[in-house]
């Protein structure tokens, strides 16, 4: 009876998502061209340490989203992530600027990344825009909702730990 209720207030595993696995794709594919990275150039080892990070960002943002559930939440995981992804796309740059001789492995980097903008619209336009706390700064309320705003949530009488 109550293993139903469990799975709905669970919701999906994040790991199920398009955008996760494709998020892990990307780390996976990372991950190896910084294998081939020398460990002696102090340039590309800071290169290799932020593309590392970023790519980490782009699987681990959306597992905190999924499990926020609020859309102010999800949306500041999902600003995290546009950047996160269009630095890692532009690493390339810095790789070649420093040296780095295969820097042609990248730009399958760069059409994974292409992939997984394309499935992050998608998880975006998913979000519920019923399902927030008004962000006071303004910058991750759902449309129509604004900082100064009444919250109804404040009509709300809570006495706290106070006997009745």
């Amino acid at each position: 009876m109550f293993e139903d209720d469990d799975e709905d207030e669970i919701g999906i595993d994040p790991r199920e998502l398009p955008i996760f696995k494709k998020g892990r794709e990307i780390y996976d594919l990372v991950y190896q061209i910084c294998e081939l990275i020398p460990d002696d150039n102090d340039h590309l080892a800071f290169v290799k340490s932020e593309m590392l990070s970023d790519a980490r960002l782009l699987t681990v943002k959306v597992a905190g989203a999924e499990a926020g559930g609020l859309y102010d939440i999800r949306m500041e995981a999902a600003a995290i992530i546009r950047k996160a992804a269009h630095d890692l796309k532009l690493q390339n740059h810095s790789l070649e600027m420093f040296g780095f001789e295969h820097v042609e492995y990248f730009m399958i980097v760069r059409d994974l990344i292409e992939e997984y903008r394309l499935l992050f619209i998608d998880w975006v336009a998913s979000f519920d825009k019923w399902n927030y706390i008004t962000d006071r700064w303004g910058l991750f309320n759902p449309p129509g909702v604004g900082p100064f705003d009444h919250d109804p949530d404040d009509d709300i009488p809570f006495n706290g730990f106070d006997e009745e």
